[in-house]
C-alpha cells in the first residue's frame, strides 16, 4: 500500500536569479502542492537554504528529488522528514479585539502560548507566535471565536538535532 505523507526537504541551492521559479515550477509541474516553503541565506556565502514541505509518497518525493538535481544551481538536496527535527514557523495574527475580549485573548497569547502581542489597536490586537506548526496550528483554533481579520505564516524551517548537519561541507562556519 502506498502511504502519502508530509516530507521535509531541505535544498542548498546557489543565490541566482530564477533558481527559486525553476524549484517551484518543477513541483507545479509533477504536479505537487507546496505546503511551506522557506528560503534564506545559509552558513556558506553564495547558498541559499531553501525547506520545502510537501506530501507525496515516498518514490514519487524521491523521483521529485532526483529531478530537482538536474537544475544547475542545486547543490545537495537533504530529505529530513524521519530526521529527529527541530521545526520552527513564525506566525502573525490579527485578530479582532474589543474591551469586553481584550483581557481574555491577551491571557491566552502571553500565559498559554508564550506568544506576543505585538501592536494593539482599539479594534484589534496583532499576536506574533513562533514553533512547531501544531503549536501555531492549535493557537489559531484558539482565537479564531474571536475573530481572525489577517493572518501571515512563514512557512516551516527544519534542522536536525545533535551533531548532524545539513550544508555542503562538514566543518562548522565559524563568523
Amino acid at each position: 500500500m502506498v502511504s502519502v505523507r508530509s516530507h521535509t526537504l531541505v535544498v542548498l541551492v546557489e543565490d541566482k536569479p530564477g533558481v527559486m521559479n525553476r524549484i517551484v515550477s518543477l513541483f507545479r509541474q509533477r504536479g505537487f502542492n507546496i505546503d511551506s516553503i522557506a528560503v534564506g541565506h545559509s552558513e556558506t556565502p553564495g547558498l541559499s537554504r531553501i525547506t520545502l514541505v510537501a506530501q507525496g509518497d515516498d518514490r514519487k518525493i524521491e523521483q521529485l528529488v532526483k529531478q530537482l538535481y538536474k537544475i544547475l544551481e542545486v547543490i545537495k538536496i537533504t530529505d529530513v522528514t524521519d530526521e529527529n527535527l527541530i521545526q520552527r514557523e513564525l506566525a502573525l495574527i490579527k485578530v479582532t479585539a474589543t474591551d469586553r475580549n481584550r483581557s481574555d485573548i491577551m491571557r491566552l497569547v502571553t500565559d498559554v502560548y508564550q506568544a506576543r502581542i505585538v501592536d494593539a489597536t482599539p479594534d484589534s490586537l496583532i499576536i506574533e507566535v513562533t514553533g512547531p506548526p501544531d503549536k501555531i496550528d492549535s493557537l489559531i483554533t484558539m482565537v479564531r471565536s474571536y475573530g481572525i481579520k489577517e493572518l501571515a505564516r512563514s512557512g516551516v524551517i527544519a534542522m536536525a538535532r545533535g551533531a548532524r548537519v545539513v550544508a555542503t561541507t562538514a566543518q562548522p562556519v565559524v563568523a
